[in-house]
C-alpha cells in the first residue's frame, strides 16, 4: 500500500462557535430523523457505536474530522437535537460536570418513556459501570472527562465516552452498545478509538486477564492487613536519584511504563476493607465498589501476579486507529467496506434531509474529506 500521509487526532482547545453548532444541530436533527424512520432506533444506536460512522457523521455535520472535539461536540449537538416524542431517543450526560448529571437525567428520561424502577436501576448502573471500566479497568493513561449515554424508548442503550492523556495530550474514545455487551468486564466494547497505541497498558477486561480477575477477587476477600503486607513485598520503583535504563527511553513512554508496571503508593485501603466486608462474588462486583480506583485495581493485579502467578494483559486494547488506518496501514488497514457503508448511508440521508440545498451540498463536500482519495463520494 502506498503511503500517502499520517493524520493525528489532536486535542483542540476552546469551544465550537454558536453559528456552527446551531447549523450542526439542525442538520443532525434531520439526518437522525430520517435514519430512525428508515432503520429504527436500535439501528441508529448501532451506528452511533460504530467509530467509522460516528467520525463520518461529525465530518458531515461540519466539525474538524481529525479533532478530538468531534466526540464532545457531536454528542452535545445530538443531545439538543434528539427529542423523545419525535425520535424515541434521548442523550444523557456530557462533558465535565455535565456527566455527573447523568443519573438525574436518566430519571427524567424514565418519566418520558415510562420505564419501571428496575429499568431505571439497570440503566443507572450501566452508566456508572461503563465509566468505571474505562477509567479504572483499562489503564493506558487516559482520564475520562466526557460521558454520553444514549437511551431509546425500548430501554436499549449506547455509550460514547472519551478520555484524555495529560502526558502527551491525546484523546481516546470508547464505544459501547447494549446489544453487543454481554459482560461488562470481559472485552465489552464495540470499539476503542485512538491515535496512540501504548507499548504497555493494563487491560483487566482482556480475556487473557481472566486469571488475574479471579485472583484479584480472591485477594479482595482477604483481611486488609494481609493485603498490606503483600503490597509491601512487591518491589517499588528505584529511587529518583538512581540511574536506570529508563533514562534512555523516550520521556512519554518512560513515564507511562514506570507508572503502569510499578506498585502504586495510594491504594484505597478503606475501599478494600469494604470489599472484605462485602465479599464480592466476581470482578464486576469488585470493580463496582465505590473507592476501588485505578491504583487499587493495579495493586491487586500486581499482587495477584506475585502470589498466584496470574498475569494480567499488558497489551493496549485500542482496536481502531482512525488516524493511521487507511493511510499507511499502521497498525492495520481500515475496514474499507465498513467505512464505505457508513459513508453511503450518510450520503443518502443527507441528500434526503429537509434542509436547504446549500447545507446539503456543504455536508456532502465535507464527507469527501473523510473519504480516501480513490473512493470519493
Amino acid at each position: 500500500m502506498q503511503r500517502t500521509g499520517v493524520a493525528n487526532l489532536p486535542l483542540h482547545p476552546g469551544k465550537a462557535p454558536s453559528w456552527l453548532t446551531g447549523r450542526m444541530r439542525k442538520l443532525a436533527k434531520e439526518v437522525s430523523a430520517i435514519m430512525i424512520n428508515e432503520y429504527g432506533t436500535e439501528k441508529y444506536l448501532e451506528r452511533i457505536s460504530d467509530p467509522y460512522w460516528f467520525q463520518a457523521f461529525g465530518c458531515a455535520l461540519g466539525y474538524d474530522w481529525h479533532s478530538s472535539g468531534v466526540t464532545t461536540v457531536v454528542t452535545g449537538v445530538l443531545k439538543g437535537a434528539l427529542k423523545p416524542e419525535e425520535h424515541g431517543v434521548i442523550v444523557c450526560g456530557g462533558k465535565g460536570k455535565t456527566s455527573r448529571k447523568t443519573p438525574s437525567e436518566i430519571m427524567e428520561t424514565a418519566e418520558k418513556f415510562g420505564f419501571s424502577e428496575d429499568q431505571i436501576a439497570a440503566l443507572t448502573y450501566t452508566s456508572r459501570i461503563t465509566a468505571k471500566v474505562d477509567n479504572t479497568a483499562i489503564q493506558a493513561g487516559y482520564q475520562l472527562y466526557h460521558h454520553a449515554f444514549f437511551i431509546t424508548e425500548n430501554a436499549k442503550w449506547a455509550v460514547v465516552q472519551q478520555g484524555m492523556s495529560a502526558a502527551d495530550r491525546t484523546a481516546r474514545r470508547y464505544h459501547w452498545l447494549s446489544e453487543t455487551t454481554k459482560d461488562f468486564v470481559v472485552e465489552p466494547h464495540n470499539a476503542i478509538v485512538g491515535d496512540t497505541k501504548r507499548q504497555t497498558a493494563l487491560d483487566m477486561t482482556a480475556k487473557t486477564s481472566e486469571g488475574s480477575r479471579k485472583a484479584s477477587v480472591d485477594l479482595a476477600k482477604e483481611p486488609t492487613r494481609k493485603l498490606m503486607r503483600l503490597a509491601q513485598s512487591v518491589p517499588k520503583p528505584a529511587p529518583l536519584n538512581q540511574k536506570s535504563l529508563q533514562q534512555w527511553l523516550p520521556d512519554a513512554y518512560s513515564q507511562q511504563q514506570v507508572s503502569t508496571l510499578s506498585m502504586p503508593w495510594n491504594i484505597n485501603w478503606k475501599a478494600l476493607s469494604e470489599a472484605y466486608e462485602m465479599q464480592p462474588s466476581n470482578y464486576e462486583e469488585l470493580l463496582g465498589i465505590r473507592g476501588v480506583g485505578p491504583s487499587t485495581v493495579r495493586g491487586l493485579a500486581l499482587i495477584a501476579e506475585l502470589v498466584y502467578g496470574e498475569k494480567p494483559s499488558w497489551k493496549d486494547p485500542v482496536k481502531y486507529s482512525f488516524s493511521y488506518g487507511g493511510k499507511d496501514g499502521v497498525p492495520y488497514p481500515v475496514n474499507r467496506g465498513a467505512m464505505d457503508e457508513s459513508i453511503q448511508i450518510l450520503k443518502e440521508t443527507v441528500e434526503a434531509a429537509k434542509v436547504g440545498d446549500k447545507e446539503r451540498a456543504r455536508a456532502l463536500q465535507r464527507l469527501r474529506i473523510f473519504v480516501p482519495p480513490d473512493a470519493a463520494v
